[in-house]
C-alpha cells in the first residue's frame, strides 16, 4: 500500500491527513476589534431570539466582525445622541464650571436616555 501524503489539495481545498482521514484545512478570518458591551448585549439577544440567524453568523465566520461592526457603530450613535441632547438642554461647560453636580446629574440623564434609543433602534431590534 503507498504512502499517504499529508496534505493533499482537490476542488480548491487544501486536506490535512489526520490518522487515516482527510479533514479539511479551514481557517476563519481573525478579528482583532473588541465586540464590547453592545456587541455582547445584541450576542445575547441574537442567542435567545433569533438562534438561527446567530448559527448563520458563526458558521459563515462573520459573527466576531458582525458584532464589532454593530458595537462601533451603537458607540457612535450613542455619542451623537448625547452631544444633540446637550445641545438642545443647554448642558454645558459652564454648567460645570458653576453647579458640578447638577452637571453630572444632567449628564447622566442624558445618557441614559441616549442609552436607550440606540438599545432600542439597534441592538434589541
Amino acid at each position: 500500500m503507498s504512502e499517504l501524503k499529508p496534505r493533499i489539495t482537490e476542488n480548491g481545498i487544501d486536506y490535512i491527513l489526520v490518522g487515516d482521514y482527510y479533514i479539511p484545512d479551514l481557517k476563519l478570518p481573525e478579528e482583532h476589534r473588541p465586540i464590547g458591551k453592545y456587541g455582547r448585549m445584541h450576542r445575547e439577544y441574537l442567542r435567545e431570539v433569533h438562534p438561527a440567524r446567530l448559527n448563520t453568523l458563526i458558521l459563515t465566520g462573520e459573527l466576531w466582525t458582525y458584532l464589532a461592526d454593530l458595537n462601533e457603530q451603537a458607540q457612535e450613535r450613542l455619542d451623537t445622541i448625547m452631544e444633540q441632547m446637550k445641545a438642545a438642554e443647554g448642558v454645558t461647560e459652564e454648567l460645570k464650571r458653576t453647579s458640578q453636580m447638577e452637571w453630572v446629574q444632567r449628564c447622566n440623564n442624558i445618557h441614559n436616555r441616549a442609552e436607550e434609543i440606540v438599545l432600542h433602534e439597534m441592538i434589541y431590534s
